[in-house]
C-alpha cells in the first residue's frame, strides 16, 4: 500500500514537471511552456489564443527592451509619479497617500510606474516622432465621449479635523471619540464645483465613512471624514485635462506597440512545438 502511494506521488510529480517544462512555443529561442499558457489563461481570464498572443507579445516586448538597453531608475520613476500627481492636481505627498489607500502593497504601484516609464522610453526609441500628440480638440472630444468616467458626487457631507499639531491630529483620527484640545472638529458640506482640483480628487477617491489622507491648508494640518456623498456631477474639463492627456497618450502608446509587435511576429522566429 505504501509503495503504491509512493508510486502515485512520484507519478503525479513527474506529470506536473512535464506540464511545467513542456515547451509549447519558441519565440526567438525563448520558450513558452504549457504551464505559462495555462497560468495566463487563469490569471487573465482569457482563452488559449489570447493567452498565447499575450505571451508572444510579452517576449517580443522584453527582447526589444533588452536590445535597446532600456531601464528605469528610481529618479525617473519618482519623476513619473510626480507628473501623475500634478495631472490630478495634487502634490506628491497627498497623491501617494491616496494611492496607498488603493494599494495596500505600495511596491505594486511602483512596479506599475516603472513599467510605464520603460514603455514610454521604448515608444520614444522606436516611434521617432511618429506618434501623434493629443491636441486640445482630441482631449475635448475624449472628455465629451467619456464624461461618465469623470463623475464625482455633487456634495460631500464631511467632518473637518484641523490642527497645527500633526501628532495631535493623527491621535484624533485614530480615536475620534477623544479629541485633543489643539484639534478642532467641524461639520460642513462641500460642493464639488466650488472645490479646487486636488480636493475634488481627494474626496472622490475617499470612500464614505473614511478619512482622507492628512493634507495642509492655511498653515494647518487637515483631514476630512467623509460621512456621505450626494448626487452626481461631471468634473470640469479643465480640472481633468492633464489626466485626459495622459490617458490618450497612454492608449496611443499601447496601440502603437501592439501594431508594432504584430509586424514583428511576421519576421520573428516563432516555432510551434505542440
Amino acid at each position: 500500500m505504501h509503495k503504491l502511494l509512493l508510486s502515485l506521488v512520484i507519478s503525479s510529480g513527474i506529470s506536473f514537471a512535464a506540464m511545467v517544462n513542456g515547451i509549447a512555443i519558441i519565440v526567438n529561442d525563448e520558450p513558452i511552456t504549457l504551464y505559462d499558457i495555462d497560468k495566463t489563461m487563469s490569471v487573465n481570464k482569457v482563452g488559449k489564443n489570447e493567452a498565447v498572443s499575450y505571451l508572444i507579445d510579452k517576449i517580443l516586448y522584453d527582447q526589444l527592451v533588452q536590445e535597446n538597453n532600456i531601464s528605469a531608475d528610481v529618479f525617473e520613476i519618482n519623476d513619473y509619479i510626480e507628473k501623475l500627481a500634478n495631472s490630478n492636481g495634487m502634490d506628491v505627498y497627498t497623491f501617494k497617500s491616496v494611492v496607498k489607500q488603493k494599494y495596500p502593497d505600495y511596491s505594486v504601484f511602483e512596479d506599475e510606474a516603472k513599467n510605464a516609464v520603460i514603455r514610454q522610453k521604448l515608444v520614444q526609441k522606436i516611434v521617432k516622432g511618429q506618434l501623434a500628440i493629443a491636441t486640445q480638440e482630441d482631449m475635448e472630444l475624449h472628455y465629451e465621449k467619456n464624461k461618465d468616467q469623470y463623475l464625482a458626487a455633487n456634495t460631500y457631507q464631511v467632518i473637518q479635523y484641523t490642527s497645527k499639531n500633526k501628532a495631535a491630529l493623527i491621535s484624533a483620527l485614530k480615536n475620534p471619540m477623544i479629541i485633543p484640545e489643539d484639534v478642532q472638529r467641524d461639520s460642513t458640506t462641500l460642493e464639488t464645483q466650488k472645490l479646487p482640483a486636488q480636493m475634488q480628487f481627494l474626496l472622490n477617491e475617499t470612500k464614505e465613512n473614511s478619512f482622507t489622507p492628512i493634507f495642509t491648508a492655511n498653515k494647518q494640518f487637515v483631514a476630512l471624514f467623509v460621512q456621505k456623498k450626494q448626487g452626481s456631477t461631471a468634473l470640469g474639463f479643465e480640472s481633468v485635462k492633464a489626466k485626459i492627456f495622459n490617458e490618450i497618450m497612454s492608449t496611443r502608446e499601447k496601440k502603437y506597440l501592439k501594431d508594432h509587435f504584430e509586424k514583428q511576429k511576421l519576421t520573428a522566429d516563432i516555432k510551434i512545438v505542440r
